[in-house]
This record gives C-alpha cells, structure tokens and sequence, in this order.
C-alpha cells in the first residue's frame, strides 16, 4: 500500500535555516574579546620583571665588600631582611666581584643578600666607616608586593565571577545571563541575500504554494485587498507529515517577501530558567513590531504549543505553558500586532492547543501532504538539477515507481543515485542507479553474503513465492513488481508492489491485501508442514490492518458501523472508549478476519500448488524474479489496475524496478 512508504519517510534538516541569531555581521564587539585582552594583561603583570638584575652573595661575603670598600650604596628592604649594595665605579671591583657575569647585568652592577637583620647591617656599616673612613649611604625602605596581595585576595572571587560569566553564556547561547530573555531569532531584512531559495524552488505544493504566495502579495501590495476591506492574515499553520517541504515553503517566503522576516524553532523559547520562554516572546514580538510589516516563522511549534492541561509531567507551574500563554497574548491579546503575520510549521497539529487554533491567531491552517504522481515529477526535476543524467531516464517512470514518497525521499534518492553511480566509475547517472538507490532507501543496504543455509534458502523461496502468487491471484491486491531472497537490511527476501495511490479503501480490497500478506506464512504450512519466525513482519501488519477494520472503520460483522477512534483523545489518555465485553468481542473478531484470510491464502496455494513450487524453484536458482516471470507460470492478471492503463496510455512495456517493499522475512 502506499501508506506503507511513509513509514520510510526522512526529515528534512531544519538547523540550517536558523542559527539562533549569533554570529550576525555588525553585531559589535564581543564581550569574549575582553576577557582574552584582560587575561593577557594580568600574564603580563603577573609574569614580566621590571627589577634590575642583580647578583646574589652571601653575607659573609658582603662584609668583605664593605670592609674593602667596594660598596656605594645600600637599600635595606626591612620587611624582606634583604640588601641591594650597589657596586662602586670601578672596572677591577665589578670584574672581582661578578666575573665573567659583569655583562649580564645592568651598568651600575648591584649585588643582593640576605642579612640577618636591619640593625647588624647598621652596626657593620657604622664600623667600617668609622675605621676606614668610607663614604656609604644607606636607607631603608618597606616594600609590599600589592599585585600578589590583590591576587591572594581577589583571585578565587574573580576566577568564579569568570566561570560563571562563560557557563551563563554557554547555557544562553553565548549572549550572557542578562540576555537570557531575549529572543533568538534570525532576521532577514529586506534585500538580505542570505536567503536564496525562491518559490521556483518549491515544486509541487501547487495549493500550499498559493496559500502563502498570496501572503506575500499582500505584503508587498496591501492596497489591492484592503480597498475592498480585506483584512490581513493574523497567522497561518503549515501542517502535514515530516519531509513535504513546510521548512522549505518558509525559506521560500523568506527568500520572495520584501519585509523582513524572523525565522526561530519553537524549541528556542524553552529554556532552564523559569520564565526565560515568555520572555523570549515579548522580546520577539518586540522587535518585529519596531520593523513591521514583517513576517515571523516558527518552526516545529508543537514544542510550545502542546495542548495545556494535559503534560504527564504533572508540574504546577510548567514553564511551556506560560510560554504558550505569553505566544496567545502577543497573537491576538489586547495590544495590537498589526503588520506581523506569523508562520509555522509542525507534523503533529492534533496536539496543539485549541486557543493557539482559532482564528484570530492561525487563521488558516495549510495542509502540506505526501505528493502525487505528478507532483513527484516536479520535485524529481528540481532535485535531478545538479545531476548529470545520462540518456533514457524517465521522470514519469521515476515519479509513479516512488508513491508514498515525501520530497525529502525524493532529494534522498537522488543523491543516492549519484553516489552509487560514482561508486561504480559512471560518467552520468543513469537510470538503473536509480532504480537501486530507491531498493536502498526502502530495503537497506543489500548483502548477498549473509550466511544461510540451503534449507534456509528454500525455506524464504517458498515464503515469496507464496506472497507473489496470492497477491498474483487476487483482483484488489497490489500489482506485484519483483520478487527477491537477497537480504537487504534486516530482510532475508522481500515481494516488491506497486500500489495504487487511492483516497478510499474498501473491505474487499482490504482483504485481499491482508491475504496476500498472510501467503508467505501460508505456504510454508502447505509446502513444509512447519512455519518459521519469518513471517513477524506479515503478522503484525495484519493484525494492525484487521483491528483499523474492527475498531475504527466498522467493518466487521458484529460491530457494523461502529468507530471507537477519537481525534480528540490525548496521547496521556489511560482510559478505554469501550468496555471489557466489547474488548473481547474486538479481539474475538479481529482473530476471526486474520484467520479467514489465512484459511484463504492456504486454499489459493493448494490450488495453485505445482505454479507456485515452479515459481519457487525459479526464485531458488534466479534469487531475483520479475513480473514476467510470474506472468510466464500463472498466466496475465484478469484485472486491469490503474497502473496498467497508464502504461498502455504512455506506451510503457512494463516496470521492472523495485518499489515498494510490503513483505518481509524478518524475524
């Protein structure tokens, strides 16, 4: 089916489209700057010496040199217990005294040494000027070393002041705990070519594209709309399933409207600190006031604007609440926002809150949904622009093997298209690489060299066989595309369809589809007697496809008409909407469906019994079978699907690729 392949869908990247404001050109000087000019400065104090060098001796033989005459001067440092003697002007005492060192030091040489205290240096001095009748000036002096004071000090406050600067700066995205509150917004302002995508960038979307382009035109041409007493668009929500382009449209908005435009992740409003997200949002709406018109874009909204009242985590006082109230104020409170039209996006609107809904703040909500065939034809000729393509790639075979498909899927299987032709030496990417890069999105990585056994071969053939020649043999299953027992992924074989892209399902298509799930299992009963764990997969897709039946579509026969799906119910609910005699009933008709269809599949294999052992001797010695194959042992299907007229309106001879996987062996 073709809601299967949207259990492969991938998400587009977000991040790249808002780095949370930093790094903005202009934005001044940076406060990291200064503590790197300061750091510096106090290595520098700390560890430059602006002494003057001096020659250390001891104090008996600074008692020679005073005897000698050799002294000058001497400062006594009284707190230190320390004498700098400078040396008398004379070539023969300095070469004396300091040697082959003299050059070292300054051109008047001074010597230093430890004296056991100020007054027998006093006493020293006044005998040998007494006797010898020099002349010695001596002072004395009180030195503290106030930059080691200050250190000692103040260095463990400053060094936790600094730590707590740059935790504080880290935890809030670099702008200091005082801008804790502010908002996180990326601006793009008129003119700005930061932003280069454009609505011809967007294919497909044809409605949604409309949606928010007439966004646009009102902003760039008001008078148009309002002359007749339209009002402008308080907000719109994009809304649909991960990977259909709602980032995408919103890069386009940014990159066509002439206003500016503030581009943020709902995710950038939450924040440790109590009350930091509805701060965030008042300074948000602040600064897109001082620039209206402008747009304000919000991606993956539901992460503040989950519905209130219902968060498991049972806090009285929950912080994305109070962001989320703050957001309804701005949107439409009493102030006026006039000017500011708000965007968002999400995949998940069932859980928003109803007050975020209404009009007067999401005043229209866009629905951005899994592309059509056609669609997938644009986005396939977007994607395939930086691709060199060799002859015979064919968009429109390309778009219907795909269904399902989100253009994220898309861009990924063109990329991977273009590795493994790269891979393999091509000089263009042709269409075969393709086909592969579409079996490795869905299936995973192939790998032919998994150890299994002969028996364990047969065993999958049989399995296989049995899916391709039930689906082959009832009017509503898929149209069956190949067959293959080469592991991929956590696969050990796998039947590959196509189905159809349909708005409406019925019972009989239903049933046969679950039966053509159940004929892997089934066969491995009639041929081998035994079943084996290959058939999980099957199993629980059958069983989920049976209770949809029963409890949500009424298709069952004791429950006709009868749903028990709530849109509304909360993803916290611990309730259920029935009661335990219907409980039993659902699980006793849900074992009733899954168990007709499987005596169903049993009696087609025994039917069909010597096909369906040649399609497994084929599929045994080919590993790969195709269509043409099961149309060679079975005969054409009786039925015409849709994808059959198409090919006969556009002359294909058939499709050979590999598109999309419903059956697994996987335990």
């Amino acid at each position: 089916m073709a809601d299967n392949n949207q259990n492969q869908n991938q998400n587009q990247n977000r991040n790249g489209f808002n780095d949370g404001g930093q790094n903005k050109p202009g934005s001044g000087f940076s406060l990291t700057w200064l503590y790197i000019i300061i750091g510096i400065a106090l290595l520098f104090i700390t560890f430059y010496d602006t002494s003057v060098p001096t020659k250390e001796v001891s104090y008996a033989n600074l008692q020679n040199y005073i005897w000698e005459g050799y002294v000058e001067k001497i400062v006594v440092v009284t707190n230190e217990n320390l004498a700098e003697v400078s040396l008398v002007d004379d070539s023969v005492v300095i070469s004396e005294i300091l040697g082959s060192d003299a050059k070292k030091y300054t051109k008047k040489p001074q010597i230093s040494s430890k004296i056991p205290s100020a007054e027998k240096l006093d006493d020293l001095v006044t005998a040998a000027t007494t006797e010898k009748g020099y002349t010695i000036d001596v002072t004395y002096e009180e030195r503290k070393d106030y930059m080691g004071t200050f250190l000692w000090s103040f260095g463990p406050i400053l060094f936790f002041v600094i730590l707590w600067i740059i935790m504080s700066r880290r935890m809030t995205g670099g702008g200091g705990i005082f801008s804790v509150g502010k908002s996180k917004a990326q601006v793009f302002d008129k003119g700005s070519n930061k932003m280069k995508i454009t609505f011809k960038d967007v294919a497909g979307l044809a409605e949604a594209k409309q949606e928010v382009q007439e966004i646009v035109e009102f902003l760039k041409n008001p008078v148009k709309y309002t002359k007749l007493g339209g009002k402008i668009p308080k907000g719109a929500l994009l809304v649909g399933p991960p990977g259909t382009g709602k980032t995408l449209l919103a890069k386009a908005v940014a990159g066509e409207a002439n206003v500016p435009f503030f581009s943020l992740s709902g995710s950038d409003f939450v924040e440790m600190f109590v009350g930091v997200g509805a701060s965030r949002v008042r300074d948000l709406f602040r600064q897109a006031k001082e620039k209206s018109p402008c747009i304000i874009f919000i991606d993956e909204i539901d992460a503040v604007g989950r519905a209130r009242g219902k968060n498991p985590s049972f806090n009285a006082n929950d912080e994305r609440e109070n962001t989320l109230n703050q957001l309804l104020t701005e949107m439409d409170g009493f102030g006026t926002n006039s000017g500011i039209i708000v965007l968002a996006a999400t995949n998940r609107a069932d859980i928003l809150d109803k007050a975020l809904l209404r009009a007067g703040r999401f005043d229209r909500q866009i629905s951005v949904d899994l592309p059509d065939v056609h669609e997938r034809k644009e986005i396939f000729e977007v994607h395939l622009r930086p691709i060199k393509l060799a002859d015979g790639v064919d968009l429109d075979l390309m778009a219907r093997q795909t269904p399902g498909f989100s253009g994220a899927d898309i861009a990924n299987v063109c990329n991977e298209a273009a590795l493994i032709a790269a891979r393999r030496n091509k000089e263009a990417v042709d269409k075969q690489d393709f086909l592969d890069a579409v079996d490795r999105i869905i299936g995973g990585l192939e790998k032919k060299n998994k150890i299994t056994t002969a028996e364990e071969k047969r065993s999958i053939a049989i399995h296989e066989a049995g899916h391709a020649s039930v689906s082959w043999l009832l009017e509503y299953a898929n149209p069956l595309v190949k067959v293959t027992i080469v592991p991929r992924g956590k696969a050990l074989g796998a039947a590959w369809y196509l189905p159809e892209e349909r708005q409406l399902t019925t019972t009989e298509q239903m049933l046969d589809e679950m039966c053509a799930l159940l004929g892997g299992r089934a066969a491995e009963q009639v041929v081998l007697g035994r079943v084996s764990t290959g058939a999980l997969n099957d199993l629980e897709r059958a069983t989920k496809m049976a209770y949809s039946m029963v409890v949500y579509y009424g298709m069952s026969e004791k429950l006709k008409n009868i749903s028990y799906y709530d849109s509304t119910q909360s993803d916290y609910s611990f309730t259920k909407p029935y009661s335990d005699k219907t409980s039993e009933l659902i699980d006793s008709e849900i074992k009733s469906i899954v168990q007709g269809q499987f005596d169903r599949a049993v009696k087609i294999i025994k039917e069909h019994l010597s096909q369906h052992a040649e399609l497994a001797e084929l599929l045994v010695d080919k590993e790969v079978i195709f269509a043409d194959d099961v149309t060679r042992i079975f005969g054409p299907r009786p039925w015409k699907t849709r994808m059959d007229e198409l090919n006969e309106a556009e002359g294909n001879e058939g499709i050979e690729g590999n598109i999309d996987k419903t059956n697994e062996t996987d335990e």
